[in-house]
């Protein structure tokens, strides 16, 4: 039929085409012998080409991890005396493997896995460095979806305080791969950015998020712990300083020492804990904290001025506390006589509602007859013999003395920078918290009774209470200097 008359039969009809098909049979299978085997040939040598530059970039991949474990693990191999030394010793190594990877800089300028290499290993020194930063921008132009090198130019826009550059980087990588690098590095600049007061709180609980995440991805990585710790902190200090924030800050950072040997050279988390202990009044675990931050690094001034303002405001505060801040004789006498239950205010009415929630007047109670711990329903009373600012502003001290003479030092916390107390005010503390404290730190001791409050709200001064503008919420601030 037509259908099938339209289609060409090659061989019987035509003897072109068999003539040319008996041309093929003869032709045909040397040259295409030796087609395929110049193919193969090709295919081999750039697999062998590729192999060799696969095996060079693991090579020196590990070359550059080597610089980091060396920084890292600095003091498994070294004593604490040799810290000061650590920042030059690196600094050998970070030239050494620079001097490698230069060897092979001519064949692998435009490759991003090379730019790379160059750039973290620039990048190990705790400055900016304009140089990683050219290499890592190159890098992720080449290659995008280079996670690796999204972070580490993350890093030098950090250093250099483009915190919102920082940001977008970190984004960026978490867009290609969710890792617990982009996540930890995001929630610590999280934390810097500026804005108003709701927008960094916000901040801050994005900030715990990222590193809550992080942790999930690897819950043995001592870094991801520790920077949870620094979330919780931020946390602690921004929303109303529950205590139990305080606890997960520190229950972190024993983890990550748990889990990572290297945290525990990690003066940063030596620290910001002791910033945390000297909130809590742990002070003999503050003044070892800053002790250990120095020690580890050095050339960081900052642990060694708080240790030794520390020092120096415990020292001031026992003298004061043994005289009474020198009110003696006649004059204590007579200050102490007028203090009577009008200097109560509040606190004496049957409708008082005190801190603990509790409804009712509240029995003056001397120094020496409170329990350590809570005094519910009582109230301490007494007048101001001394006032104490410490350097750091973390609270506003004074000395209250009773009706017996008992002294006791009260630290208020979250006060205004204007806000105090003058010598002879009469001070009532209700349901206060008695804390009995006994250090010891290089050769000196310290032991006195001190009472806590949270708050200026929660005293009655000359029979008042304060007003807002007496409060102001603490925050705590801190530089890393390290990883």
């Amino acid at each position: 039929n037509s259908g099938s008359a339209a289609l060409p039969r090659c061989g019987r009809r035509s003897g072109r085409v068999s003539a040319g098909r008996a041309r093929c049979r003869r032709v045909c299978p040397g040259a295409l012998s030796r087609s395929v085997r110049d193919v193969t040939q090709r295919w081999a040598r750039y697999y062998n080409n590729l192999m060799l530059i696969i095996i060079l970039i693991i090579s020196l991949t590990a070359l550059v991890d080597e610089l980091y474990r060396f920084r890292d693990h600095y003091f498994d191999t070294h004593a604490v005396e040799d810290a000061g030394r650590k920042q030059g010793d690196v600094a050998q190594e970070m030239e050494r493997t620079l001097k490698r990877l230069e060897e092979e800089e001519d064949r692998y300028r435009h490759d991003a896995a090379f730019l790379l290499l160059k750039g973290r290993a620039l990048s190990v020194s705790p400055g900016f460095s304009a140089a990683a930063e050219a290499l890592l921008s190159r890098a992720v132009k080449l290659q995008p979806e280079l996670v690796p090198a999204w972070n580490c130019l993350g890093e030098q826009y950090w250093r250099k305080g483009d915190l919102n550059g920082a940001k977008t980087c970190f984004t960026g990588a978490l867009q290609h791969c969710k890792n617990k690098e982009s996540l930890r590095s995001l929630s610590m600049v999280l934390r810097q950015l500026p804005g108003r007061p709701e927008e960094r709180e916000a901040h801050v609980v994005k900030s715990l998020d990222c590193a809550r995440q992080a942790l999930q991805l690897d819950i043995t990585d001592g870094t991801s712990w520790y920077i949870l710790g620094n979330a919780y902190i931020s946390l602690f200090f921004s929303s109303g300083q529950t205590p139990q924030l305080s606890q997960q800050a520190l229950s972190a950072y024993t983890q990550a020492e748990k889990v990572d040997s290297t945290a525990s050279s990690n003066p940063d988390l030596h620290f910001n804990r002791a910033t945390l202990y000297q909130y809590e009044e742990m002070f003999g675990a503050a003044l070892a904290g800053f002790c250990r931050a120095g020690a580890l690094d050095p050339g960081w001034s900052e642990p060694a001025q708080r240790e030794k303002q520390l020092l120096e405001y415990l020292e001031r505060l026992t003298t004061l506390l043994g005289n009474k801040g020198k009110v003696r004789g006649k004059k204590l006498q007579s200050m102490l006589a007028s203090l009577g239950p009008a200097a109560l205010g509040p606190c004496s009415g049957p409708q008082y509602r005190s801190p603990s929630g509790r409804v009712g007047s509240l029995e003056t109670r001397s120094i020496s007859g409170l329990s350590l711990g809570p005094n519910p329903g009582a109230a301490a009373l007494g007048r101001v013999v001394f006032s104490l600012a410490s350097a750091d502003r973390m609270s506003f001290t004074f000395g209250l003395v009773d009706s017996e003479g008992s002294c006791c030092a009260v630290m208020v916390y979250n006060s205004a920078d204007s806000w105090g107390v003058l010598i002879g005010d009469a001070v009532a503390i209700p349901e206060p918290q008695l804390r009995l404290h006994s250090i010891s730190h290089k050769d000196q001791s310290f032991e006195f009774r001190s009472i806590r409050v949270d708050s200026p709200l929660l005293l009655i001064v000359n029979g008042k209470k304060q007003g807002a503008a007496s409060q102001s919420v603490a925050s705590v601030t801190y530089t890393p200097q390290s990883d």
